[in-house]
């Protein structure tokens, strides 16, 4: 986890904490900025939620937070697969509690297990120590 508690207002200092900014074209990038650091053989995700993510009630857009695990799961499944091409197979998401706009949402993939030819995985979203929302998925290795 990082410095941060992730509330609102607080002192995200995405460099002071070891991550760098993700250049991720098109759709993906629409969610950004984000935010990424390899700790443990693992990549890290990181964002910090601004008034484009907002839904109708002025949280988080449930669709910001499945793009953002979505990301995440899948390059570390594709870590995971020996950087060899990887596609989504399965994908879940269960969302816990609502996210506030300038809060700070991170994510630590964890590989299930990997065969020959899939890459299952999962991860959860966490605002400081509040888990938002919990992501399952399995990568088919190309």
């Amino acid at each position: 986890m990082s410095r941060h508690d992730g509330e609102a207002g607080s002192g995200f200092d995405p460099a002071a904490d070891g991550w760098e900014p993700v250049d991720d074209k098109g759709f993906l990038g629409l969610v950004g900025p984000t935010w990424r650091r390899l700790r443990d053989d693992r990549l890290e995700f990181a964002f910090r939620a601004e008034p484009k993510h907002a839904n109708l009630r002025n949280v988080v857009q449930g669709g910001t937070l499945m793009t953002f695990a979505d990301r995440a799961l899948g390059r570390n499944s594709w870590r995971a697969a020996g950087e060899k091409p990887v596609a989504t197979v399965e994908f879940n998401m269960q969302f816990v509690t609502a996210g506030k706009i300038g809060e700070v949402f991170e994510i630590r993939p964890e590989i299930v297990r990997k065969t020959s030819s899939l890459v299952f995985i999962r991860g959860d979203v966490v605002c400081g120590t509040r888990t938002v929302a919990t992501a399952t998925g399995i990568w088919k290795i190309l």
